[in-house]
Parts: structure tokens; sequence; C-alpha cells
């Protein structure tokens, strides 16, 4: 049985992980006939949004890690405490977190960066060339982890894409239904909720990229 690791980055779509978004990626991977286990890194959260009205929760602070553990239902670890040679691919949910909490493309525009507790986990699959999933906005970590010239999708939006493209990431437009492919890197890509309309259209590609992973793994 293939083993998953799934990286998270909170809870809730605009200051953490898209739920919906982790919960088809956990479905897929079960019903794919492999299992998972989920990491998050054990930080502050960059701010808190009150997800009823859209506004910052000024006096409230989170915990990445322990939002995480909201939709693992308790079941998740430290990304400090996850080592590659237990699992035979990565992938990385999509939500707001992935691009203020497990990097800065949502603070620092074309100057962003990556959490270094997330670089280093990347890039620790990355050089023994095991599968990546990046969903939603994740992909703008791609250019970060991997060489100049890696293949990856946002989807559709072009201003957000001319960022991505800038630190080295090869953009190809995709449908919310479909992947792209970096086969010599085995990282698979897809729109998720930067096209989405609903849960349904979300889970196209979604169980897409799945598959896709697991097939790639040894």
């Amino acid at each position: 049985m293939k083993n998953i690791a799934v990286i998270l980055s909170g809870c809730g779509v605009y200051d953490g992980s898209e739920i919906q978004e982790a919960v088809l990626t956990l479905l897929a991977i079960e019903q794919q006939g492999a299992s998972y286990r989920c990491f998050a890194p054990n930080i502050a959260q960059h701010h808190v949004i009150n997800h009823l009205t859209g506004e910052v929760s000024e006096n409230d602070s989170r915990n990445v890690l322990v939002e995480a553990a909201r939709i693992g239902r308790g079941d998740v670890e430290d990304i400090v405490e996850l080592s590659e040679q237990e699992f035979d691919a990565i992938i990385f949910v999509g939500g707001f977190g992935a691009a203020k909490n497990l990097s800065s493309f949502a603070l620092d525009s074309d100057n962003y960066s990556v959490n270094e507790l997330i670089l280093t986990a990347a890039k620790s699959f990355a050089s023994v060339e095991k599968p990546a999933g990046f969903m939603c906005i994740a992909p703008a970590m791609l250019p970060l982890i991997y060489s100049d010239g890696i293949k990856g999708t946002i989807g559709k939006d072009n201003a957000t894409a001319k960022l991505i493209t800038a630190k080295g990431l090869t953009h190809i437009d995709c449908e919310v239904s479909d992947i792209v492919i970096d086969e010599t890197y085995k990282v698979v890509s897809t729109p998720a909720y930067m096209l989405a309309e609903s849960i349904s259209e979300a889970a196209m590609g979604i169980n897409k990229l799945v598959k896709y992973v697991i097939a790639l793994c040894h």
C-alpha cells in the first residue's frame, strides 16, 4: 500500500487549508487504495479571518498545526517529524494558508518565499525523485522547491501566473477538471478552487491529481 504525506496549512479557505480540497484529497487517497498521514508546521497563522464576514479578527491568533488538527480529526503531526523515507509521495492542499502560512506569496508578491520547514520537507521528496501533488495556489511554491522550468498550473489567472513564472515556473493554463504533469520532476498540479465553482468541480481535478501521483510512485 502506498503511503502519502498530506500537507495542511490550517483550517479554513481564507487563512488556512481549503477544507473541501483537503477532505476530497484524503477521500481520493483512500479510494485509490493508499493511506495517508497529515502534517502541518507548528507555527502561528499569519492572521485569522472571520469566515462569516471575511474580515480579519484583530485580537485573535491561532496555530497552524492546532487548526489543521480540525481537518485531521485530531490526527495531524508536526512537519518536523516528517521523514520522506516513510512515504511514497507528498501532496500539498490549497487554500490561502498555502500562500500566507506555508509561503508568503499572498503577502510579498514577486518577492515571496517558502517557509523553511515546508521547504525542507518538500525538497526531501524532490531530492529522491518522489512524486508530489500541488493544488489551488500551492503551485506558487514549485519554482522555489524545484529547478527553473518546472511545469505547473494555478488555472487561468494570468496576473497570478505571471508572478510565479517570474520565479521560474513554466505555467500551463488548465481547466478545473484537468491536471498538469511534469514528468521530469514527477509533479502534478490542478487548479481546484482557483477555478472551481462547486465541490463537484473541485473533485474532478483533485481525483485525477491523486490518481496520477499514486501512479507515479515506484
